[in-house]
């Protein structure tokens, strides 16, 4: 799976709060800057974002972005910057570090304890995180 996901633009929705998380979790999610539930954040998948991702697995959800997606987040941020240049290569978005905040899911979420492949809501949920988005900008 590490070769699936690696140099694409990847979406992170932080999913759970952050009553009784473990310490080290805490601090993979402070480096990913999602510091609260219905934060996103765009990164570029690198082998070390790819481990950060495998280990805070149990909280946020993530998948690669579309260029509608990230043109609404932009507009919704007012960043001024086309994401064709973000997927182009032309703009490195981890420099960016920008937190999108969003508003919770028009018809809530599947579930925020089961991963993806269970029938919930976490971890790698591939395409279908845009599906997500929509619904939460």
């Amino acid at each position: 799976m590490n070769n699936i996901i690696n140099d694409k633009l990847i979406a992170v929705i932080r999913i759970r709060g952050r009553v009784n998380v473990k310490s080290d979790i805490k601090e993979t999610m402070n480096r990913l800057n999602l510091k609260y539930v219905n934060n996103c954040r765009v990164i570029k998948a690198t082998d070390s974002y790819f481990g950060m991702l495998k280990k805070c697995e149990s909280y946020v959800a993530y998948g690669e972005i579309n260029n509608e997606n990230l043109t609404s987040l932009f507009a919704k941020n007012s960043i001024d910057i086309d994401p064709k240049e973000v997927f182009d290569n032309k703009y490195n978005i981890n420099e960016l570090k920008t937190v999108f905040k969003l508003h919770p899911p028009k018809h809530g979420f599947k579930s925020t304890k089961l991963s993806f492949k269970q029938g919930g809501s976490l971890g790698y949920m591939g395409n279908e995180i845009n599906q997500l988005l929509k619904r939460m900008v």
